[in-house]
């Protein structure tokens, strides 16, 4: 069964993704505003006291928005990142770092790797910026990363099939792919037919909220459980649950 990652930022979108459906859940912070950056420790501890140990949490780990060419000091904080959350008892760790070629920094990933002690990592959308798509494929699997994050290389999944497809190809089972990319319930049988492994989405919606003098006026995103359960249904209709 192709498997549902959901992208939370808090502990109420997390209980709904894992009740409605979701295989695993990848924790991130500031999902709109930066595509997704570190969450911190105290809502990993929340959301893992609060879903089924059967719902996979595994923590994005990236300690800023912009490129994913890092400093020797961006390493080391994500280091640090991927073994609290070791520590804490996530299932995963979702990572990923390029050189200035923008090819994958195998001596990052390994570090990366070794941090995350024996758990499963998954290569973020870094992937969907690489030029060549068999090397990097071929790297991945000979460090040891369970499996990638793509959108096929477009702003929206459903828009890189191809590619998709491509990836699964070379993958050869070697690499589970993921697709991931603005997608939309309706994408996933679209989706499913490039051979993928797991389906990703954020199942996000805006709440409007100023936030005063200094804060903002931009509000925030959350979890749209109808989403994660359309999502879910397009997946498996039925065995996985539906909103009563």
């Amino acid at each position: 069964m192709t498997a549902l990652e959901i992208a939370v930022q808090d502990v109420a979108g997390a209980v709904a993704s894992a009740t409605l459906g979701a295989d695993r859940l990848e924790l991130c912070a500031a999902l709109a505003v930066t595509g997704g950056i570190t969450p911190s420790i105290g809502l990993l501890d929340a959301t893992l006291a609060a879903v089924p140990s059967s719902v996979g949490v595994h923590v994005l780990v990236r300690p800023r928005a912009g490129s994913f060419v890092y400093s020797p000091e961006e390493l080391a904080v994500q280091v640090g990142d991927v073994r609290a959350a070791v520590r804490a008892g996530a299932g995963g760790v979702v990572v990923g770092a390029l050189r200035p070629d923008g090819s994958v920094d195998r001596d990052a990933i390994a570090r990366l790797l070794e941090a995350a002690d024996g758990r499963e990592v998954t290569f973020h959308r870094a992937f969907d910026t690489l030029h060549e798509l068999a090397p990097a494929v071929d790297e991945l699997v000979s460090l040891g990363v369970v499996r990638v994050l793509t959108s096929g290389g477009a702003v929206r999944s459903i828009d890189g099939l191809a590619r998709l497809a491509e990836t699964v190809r070379h993958a050869a089972g070697r690499l589970q792919v993921m697709a991931g990319g603005g997608v939309r319930p309706d994408d996933i049988p679209a989706l499913l037919g490039t051979g993928i492994d797991a389906v990703h989405l954020s199942a996000s919606r805006h709440v409007a909220e100023s936030g005063g003098p200094g804060g903002g006026s931009a509000g925030y995103t959350t979890t749209d459980a109808a989403v994660v359960a359309a999502a879910a249904a397009a997946l498996d209709p039925v065995d996985r649950l539906q909103p009563s």
